[in-house]
C-alpha cells in the first residue's frame, strides 16, 4: 500500500534535497549621516540617464551562488571579530559595465582591502581580478560619451566629493540576483554591526 505524504511535508529538490540556491553579495553600508548626500547625487544621476534605484553600498563580496542558510553562516562568520574601518574617496570615475558604469573609486587602503579579503574568504569567493573598492552611484549600459556627461554631472552635483571619507561600521547581505537589472528581486536578508575600532 503506498503511503501518502503529510500535508505539511516540504517538496525535496531533486538536486540536493531542500537547498535551493541563490546569488548573494556582502555589502558595506555608508553611515546614516553620509547616506542622504550620496542618495542625492544618484538620484541626480538616474534622473538624467535613467537606471534602477539601489541603496548606496560598497560592494565587499562580489555575486555568489548560495543556499540562504550557507550565506548566513558565512556572513555571521566573516563579521565576527571585523573591525569597523574607514573609506575614503578618491574621485569619481565610470566602467565598462552596467553594474560599474559611474561610481566613487575608493582609496585601496590597507584596512579597506583587508575586510574584503577576510570576508572572501568565509564566503570561498574568488576575485578575477584584484579588489577595486567602489560606491557604484548609477547602474546603467551608457555610450563612452554618456559615461562622460554622466560623470561631470556627478563632479558638478557634489564638488567635494572629492576626497570624502567615511565609517564602515555596517555590513550587510543582500540577496542580489545579478540577471535582473530592474533590482525588483534585491534583499537585504541580515545586517550586522562591526566591533569598534
Amino acid at each position: 500500500m503506498a503511503s501518502t505524504a503529510p500535508s505539511s511535508a516540504v517538496p525535496v529538490d531533486p538536486e540536493g534535497g531542500n537547498k535551493k540556491k541563490s546569488v548573494y553579495s556582502v555589502w558595506a553600508i555608508p553611515p546614516e549621516d553620509v547616506a542622504p548626500r550620496l542618495r542625492k547625487l544618484m538620484d541626480g544621476l538616474r534622473s538624467e540617464f535613467g537606471g534602477p534605484q539601489f541603496p548606496p553600498h560598497v560592494t565587499v563580496v562580489g555575486a555568489i551562488s548560495l543556499t540562504e542558510q550557507d550565506a548566513l553562516d558565512m556572513f555571521k562568520a566573516a563579521c565576527d571579530g571585523l573591525r569597523a574601518y574607514t573609506a575614503a574617496v578618491d574621485r569619481v570615475a565610470t566602467g565598462t559595465f552596467f553594474y560599474q558604469c559611474v561610481y566613487l573609486l575608493l582609496h585601496p587602503a590597507a584596512e579597506v582591502v583587508e575586510a574584503s579579503d577576510r570576508c572572501s574568504g568565509h564566503f570561498g569567493y574568488q576575485r578575477s581580478t584584484p579588489y577595486m573598492p567602489h560606491l557604484s552611484l548609477l547602474y546603467a549600459d551608457l555610450t563612452d560619451d554618456q559615461k562622460q556627461k554622466a560623470l561631470e554631472k556627478a563632479n558638478a552635483l557634489d564638488e567635494s566629493i572629492n576626497g570624502l571619507s567615511f565609517p564602515i561600521s555596517r555590513l550587510a547581505l543582500w540577496k542580489t540576483d545579478t540577471e535582473d537589472k530592474t533590482l525588483t528581486s534585491w534583499e537585504k536578508v541580515a545586517e550586522c554591526s562591526l566591533s569598534p575600532n
